[in-house]
């Protein structure tokens, strides 16, 4: 399986985690808590199996996996949490996802 597919769901399940960590309210609701753990070494697990063996530098799958959770992650606290970003906080992800973009065709 190409390495960027694996570093996409290793991001997906990043999301799912910091959407589960934000709902556990603190951990006031382990099992949230708890599923937001998991997910989150579930993620770690897909992105060392897709820079393991030289398949992908690490320097671009992490930061083409942060900026996949980033903007993730701000997506689902919109739509989910109904948490809302600054026109500034939406630019400066666009930046970091042309500047993503850049490291990954380099």
């Amino acid at each position: 399986m190409h390495p960027l597919i694996i570093v996409f769901g290793a991001a997906l399940l990043d999301i799912g985690a910091n959407m589960a960590i934000n709902r556990s309210a603190g951990f006031r609701y382990k099992r949230w808590g708890f599923l937001g753990i998991l997910l989150v070494l579930m993620a770690f697990t897909l992105l060392s199996e897709a820079v393991g063996g030289g398949k992908i530098d690490l320097a671009v799958a992490y930061a083409t996996w942060g900026a996949i959770g980033i903007l993730g992650t701000a997506l689902g606290g919109l739509l989910i949490f109904r948490e809302r970003l600054k026109p500034i906080g939406w630019a400066g992800m666009m930046v970091m996802a042309l500047a993503v973009a850049m490291l990954t065709t380099a």
